[in-house]
């Protein structure tokens, strides 16, 4: 391995001929070459930039008024420039090393706290996909938690389009019966239901007492989902008053842009009892070694790689990042000042109805907050198409109806564009005093909210730049060093691509406009749907789903419905190798399938043997195989085309998780594997950030056979996406918001750079490993000792022999200023490291010495010179309060403490807490804001 390494290490052409070692020639045979819809070279930073400011200003940003569960809303200066544009937030990864993570852990606290307090429920997690997503995950709740229930969901007639139509999808596939009823107008739930889902105002703005259902479901047994907006929540009463079960929404119009749909951050809430069934992220109140209290992840954290098949959920990311700019918006303006910006909306609504009625369009119902529907017969295109040439986008319902909605930012004069539209005049002055007669006073709200000291403590712009500060401070993230996590793919985010997303041209776009309005969007998705299929081998992509999850589920469904049309429905059975990430299993199951665990062998490939036993029982009823390529051992396995091709010799179909592409691009393509199938992480391979644990975007790209079942959604601009089995998130084309980060990273690197990128991140892994093997077994290889993106260092006879355990070596990399590489997945007891190509020879020598270091410190406790309970493994991470303490007990000194050999003093990252106590934070579950006393 030593040798080849060395060999590579001069320039570009050794290089290639390492790469012609590491990568075997049977998957070679694919390799994209010559023409093809991706450009062969980049272009510079400069010409990309000027190339997407065309694409940009393709697009109209008119003002958005079309509602449906977006709305415009207005970024504070100072969250946009110290969150959503400050890489110490955008470039961190999922909180799972607490210790290095405190500052995004009580972002997240407050997070939860907001969401906790305006819906009225004691527990709510760390964020969700979007509203759509969060609303089947609470049936999904609702239907564990009804032991013995029925199959029938009620749905509000008033619920959001989109909503209903996922509802739809995800109930079917799931036995699940979903009856539509008008639930405001008295209609009765049906027989056997074992949930309800309200929407809280509705979709066409109307804002009733659901009390009455939700008694009438608990008394039959059932529970109840409210789908809430928060913003309405600060003046109406909230759901947990009511008697909710489960409330879920989005965050969006708490500062986050539109994005043409996203990222944003959905929300969850639940009553005591149902925490244990809470999907995503949990973050709760444990303390550290030294009994101060301290942030971490709690209960279901990666639950689903733990369960697998009998998860909850396969959901393994959320929106950090977005949920942290909600947070963050709610910390600024506090209680009263979301009051304020409520109260303006509603009353903006109210005058709005006033003057549409004086022009005789009769607004629907009495009661609403930001949302009238208006009745025009026979006039509703042309009121809306009207607006339109005003420069305001309206909601055309029908021939006869017209929505209209109204957000933060809508101004008075925009109201005057929208009366004109429906042929009416404006008074010359709004009456702008309070008027809050569209909100029920039955249901005002009385309880209070946001409480805590932190809702009330950063009103200015400099306490809260310094509040935001200090949080980042606490973190560790890519600003500060390497992030070697294995399966992760922490590469460089860079600016130039990150620089796009602020722009208004695709921020402020509604992801519901007319096509006519978003040429550039659609060409660039386009152009990018084209790349990705060129870079992978596959004929369609669809960049709808939202997560790497939601991308897994919609490749198995697309498998279920190819198999459907078939006739082949009794094909159910999804085979899965024991190494594969967890969340496959989660996803079959979600998708309806079975899973049938196959073997891998020991030198952590696939099985064959036990593939072909597996696929021979099951002849008559396999739907799939899910592989991940390279595998999760990382390594390159050379039986992969005999693997696909005995599947499909059975009929069946081959799912390629695309988690480890960033080892292939431009040397092997999954299409060419015999893959059918691929969902693709564009935060793993194609550098969008992770941001804390999301955004994320995982794509699904398919053969030609399976693009009829492909996701599509009934509001897509694009007519290829209306065709299909429906949505699997909630906006047509996904979190689209962040797509031109990895339309620029790709036209900035081009087929020879993503090529040479794959060349150098495998070369990093590689030399890590070379460098390491002699200190720390290399748990698997493939031909010449080689490793593939990642290694997997084996710990476990370090422990044997010293009894230094895989979290001592991780804590203490801290104190020498390194995040952990993946801990115990896919192997207990290991350490996965995935360098990247972002990654220079100094930082991957930085992150061997440490590690070597870390070995001789374990082999002092091994030789007796540091007692096993007291050294500075067992001890890691030390703080700078240990450091300066004025009692020193322990057997090594300070200056190894926190000075280890080999660091930069001038340099040095100070943790916020030691090493935190998970069992503590499960035994005592605190999952909001802790009273002021504790924290001080």
């Amino acid at each position: 391995m030593a040798a080849a390494v060395g060999i590579a290490a001069d320039g570009r052409r050794p290089l290639a001929r390492f790469m012609d070692a590491a990568v075997p020639a049977v998957i070679r045979t694919g390799a994209p070459k010559g023409a093809g819809l991706l450009p062969r070279e980049g272009v510079s930073e400069a010409e990309a930039l000027t190339e997407l400011r065309a694409l940009a200003g393709r697009n109209r940003v008119r003002t958005p008024m079309i509602g449906l569960g977006y709305s415009d809303t207005l970024t504070p200066s100072v969250i946009q420039r110290n969150v959503l544009e400050n890489p110490s937030w955008y470039t961190a990864y999922t909180p799972y090393q607490p210790e290095i993570s405190q500052g995004r852990l009580e972002a997240l606290l407050n997070f939860q706290t907001m969401v906790g307090d305006l819906t009225g429920l004691p527990i709510a997690n760390a964020s969700m996909l979007d509203e759509s997503t969060a609303v089947v995950e609470g049936m999904l709740v609702a239907r564990r938690a009804v032991k013995g229930g029925g199959d029938v969901f009620a749905v509000d007639a008033d619920a959001l389009p989109q909503t209903k139509a996922m509802l739809r999808l995800r109930a079917g596939v799931l036995g699940v019966e979903i009856v539509e009823l008008d639930l405001a107008g008295g209609a009765a739930l049906p027989e056997g239901a074992f949930g309800a889902l309200i929407q809280y105002p509705g979709a066409s703005g109307r804002i009733w007492d659901p009390s009455g259902v939700i008694d009438a479901a608990h008394v039959a047994g059932g529970q109840v989902v409210v789908a809430a907006d928060l913003m309405a929540l600060t003046l109406i009463a909230s759901p947990g008053s009511l008697g909710a079960d489960i409330v879920v929404g989005s965050t969006q119009r708490f500062g986050v842009p539109l994005g043409f749909g996203g990222p944003h951050a959905g929300y969850m809430a639940v009553r005591q009892g149902l925490e244990r069934q809470l999907p995503g992220r949990l973050v709760g109140v444990s303390v550290d070694a030294e009994g101060h209290t301290a942030y971490r992840l709690a209960l279901q954290t990666r639950e689903q790689h733990i369960r697998r098949e009998k998860a909850t959920s396969n959901i393994c990311t959320a929106q950090v990042l977005l949920a942290v700019m909600a947070s963050m918006y709610a910390v600024y303006h506090g209680p009263d000042g979301l009051r304020t910006i409520a109260t303006e909306i509603a009353t903006k609504t109210a005058l709005l109805r006033d003057a549409l009625a004086a022009a005789g369009a009769q607004a629907v119902g009495d009661t609403f907050f930001d949302t009238l529907t208006v009745r025009v017969p026979g006039r509703a295109e042309a009121v809306v198409a009207d607006a339109r040439e005003r420069g305001v986008l309206l909601h055309l319902a029908d021939a006869d109806t017209v929505g209209v909605s109204v957000g933060e930012a809508t101004t008075t004069d925009d109201l005057k564009l929208v009366i004109a539209a429906f042929g009416g005049t404006a008074p010359e002055e709004f009456d702008a005093a309070l008027d809050l007669r569209g909100l029920p006073d039955a249901l005002a709200r009385e309880d209070e909210y946001l409480t805590h000291p932190v809702f009330h403590a950063h009103r200015s712009e400099t306490a809260m730049m310094r509040y935001l500060k200090r949080l980042a401070d606490k973190d560790y993230a890519l600003d500060r060093g390497m992030i070697p996590l294995g399966s992760c793919t922490m590469k460089l985010n860079a600016a130039t691509a990150m620089a796009a997303i602020t722009w208004p041209e695709f921020g402020r776009i509604h992801p519901f406009a007319p096509a006519e309005d978003v040429p550039g969007y659609l060409e660039l998705i386009g152009q990018l749907e084209g790349w990705l299929a060129d870079v992978t081998g596959y004929d369609r992509v669809s960049l709808q789903p939202n997560a790497g999850s939601q991308g897994e589920l919609a490749g198995l469904l697309a498998i279920r419905g190819y198999h459907d049309a078939s006739g082949d429905r009794q094909r159910d059975v999804c085979l899965i190798p024991s190494s594969a990430h967890g969340t496959n299993a989660a996803s079959a199951v979600l998708a309806g399938m079975k899973v049938v665990v196959v073997a891998t062998n020991e030198g952590g490939d696939v099985d064959l043997a036990d593939l072909r036993e597996k696929i021979a029982a099951h002849a008559d009823t396999l739907a799939a195989l899910m592989i991940t390529y390279p595998s999760t051992h990382g390594v390159y396995e050379h039986d992969v085309l005999d693997i696909t091709a005995a599947v499909h010799d059975a009929g069946g179909q081959v799912y390629i998780d695309g988690a480890n592409l960033n080892a292939l691009v431009g040397h092997a393509r999954f299409g060419d594997l015999g893959g059918d199938v691929s969902h693709l992480n564009l935060h793993k391979t194609f550098a969008i950030p992770h941001g804390g644990g999301g955004p994320g975007v995982g794509p699904v790209a398919v053969k030609e056979h399976l693009a009829p079942y492909l996701p599509s959604h009934p509001f897509a601009q694009g007519a290829a996406a209306r065709e299909g089995i429906g949505p699997v998130s909630a906006a047509p084309y996904g979190s689209a918001g962040i797509l031109p980060i990895t339309w620029s990273y790709i036209r900035m690197m081009g087929r020879e750079g993503l090529t040479e990128a794959t060349s150098a991140a495998v070369l990093a892994a590689n030399y890590v490993a070379a460098r390491l093997k002699d200190h720390y077994p290399v748990l698997y290889t493939g031909e010449d000792g080689l490793v593939a993106h990642e290694c997997i260092l084996d710990l476990r006879p370090l422990r044997e022999r010293t009894g230094i355990t895989v979290d001592d070596v991780a804590k203490r990399l801290i104190d020498y200023g390194f995040h952990a590489p993946t801990m115990s997945f896919p192997v207990a007891g290991t350490l996965m490291v995935e360098p990247t190509e972002s990654e220079d020879r100094a930082e991957l020598d930085r992150f061997v010495d440490a590690m070597i270091a870390i070995h001789a410190e374990a082999e002092r406790v091994r030789a007796g010179e540091w007692p096993a309970g007291d050294n500075p493994l067992v001890n890691a991470p030390h703080t700078a309060a240990v450091a300066v303490a004025s009692e020193w007990s322990h057997a090594y000194p300070r200056e190894v403490a926190v000075y280890p050999a080999g660091g930069d003093p001038t340099a040095k990252y100070w943790p916020p807490v030691r090493r935190v106590d998970q069992a503590y934070g499960d035994r005592h579950l605190v999952c909001a804001c802790p009273p002021i006393e504790a924290v001080a």
